[in-house]
C-alpha cells in the first residue's frame, strides 16, 4: 500500500466536505490503483486526508490528469494557506485496517518515537485487542520519518471509543501500555465525528 497524507486548516469545512464527495464521484470509483480515503475536519477547523494507493505509480498516474489539476485548485481554495503533502510506501495496518462502517475516526500524529517499541506495544495488544476493546476496529500506520508517524484508527461510535479509554489494561499489558502512552505524550490527535469514509468498490483497506 501507498498512502498520501494531505493537512491543512479548513477555512470552510462545509465545502472541504462537498469537493471531497464531488471528488469521490468523479474520480473515486475510476481511476486504477486507487483504494480509498479516510479523513475530515476537526471541530477546530484541522483537515487531515489519508489517500490509499496499491502503488506509487497508481497515485502519480492520477497527478498528470488536467482534470484533477483542475479539481485540486479549486479544492485549495477552502483553506486558510497551503495544504501540507505527505507521500510514502512505508504502511503498517493493524487488526482490520480500514473500514468504511467506523462511526468515528481518530488519526494522530507523533514523532520522536522508538519504532521498535512502538511495534512491541502493537503486537501485545493485538493479541488481546478483540477482548478488551472490541470498539476498535482497526487502524492504518503511515511512517512519515524514521520516528515519526501519521495514523488513523477506525472505532464503533465515539461512545464506544470513550467508553474503551477508560478502561483499565489488563496486567499484563501495563507496562508496556505505560511505555507506549509516554512515548505518545506529545502526539496530535484529530477527531472526526463525522468523517469522511470511501473506499473503491471491492477495494476496501
Amino acid at each position: 500500500m501507498f498512502v498520501w497524507v494531505l493537512e491543512g486548516k479548513a477555512a470552510d469545512p462545509g465545502e472541504v466536505g462537498r469537493q471531497l464527495g464531488r471528488w469521490t464521484s468523479e474520480f473515486g470509483e475510476t481511476i486504477p490503483g486507487y483504494l480509498g480515503a479516510t479523513g475530515g475536519v476537526t471541530d477546530d477547523g484541522r483537515f487531515l486526508l489519508f489517500v490509499r494507493w496499491e502503488s506509487e505509480d497508481a497515485g502519480n498516474g492520477l497527478l498528470m490528469r488536467p482534470e484533477q489539476q483542475a479539481w485540486y485548485e479549486e479544492f485549495q481554495t477552502s483553506f486558510d494557506g497551503a495544504i501540507v503533502f505527505a507521500e510514502t510506501g512505508d504502511v503498517t495496518t493493524h487488526l482490520a485496517g480500514g473500514s468504511d462502517a467506523a462511526g468515528f475516526v481518530q488519526a494522530m500524529k507523533v514523532s520522536g518515537v522508538d519504532r521498535q517499541r512502538v511495534e512491541a506495544a502493537d503486537r501485545e495488544f493485538e493479541n488481546i485487542a478483540s477482548h478488551v476493546r472490541p470498539d476498535l476496529i482497526g487502524g492504518i500506520r503511515v511512517w512519515t520519518a524514521l520516528d515519526g508517524f501519521v495514523e488513523v484508527n477506525y472505532f464503533t461510535s465515539e461512545q464506544d471509543a470513550r467508553a474503551g479509554e477508560k478502561q483499565a489494561p489488563p496486567p499484563e499489558l501495563v507496562e508496556g501500555f505505560e511505555d507506549f502512552m509516554a512515548m505518545m505524550k506529545d502526539a496530535e490527535y484529530f477527531d472526526f465525528t463525522a468523517p469522511f469514509l470511501h473506499s473503491a468498490s471491492g477495494r476496501q483497506q
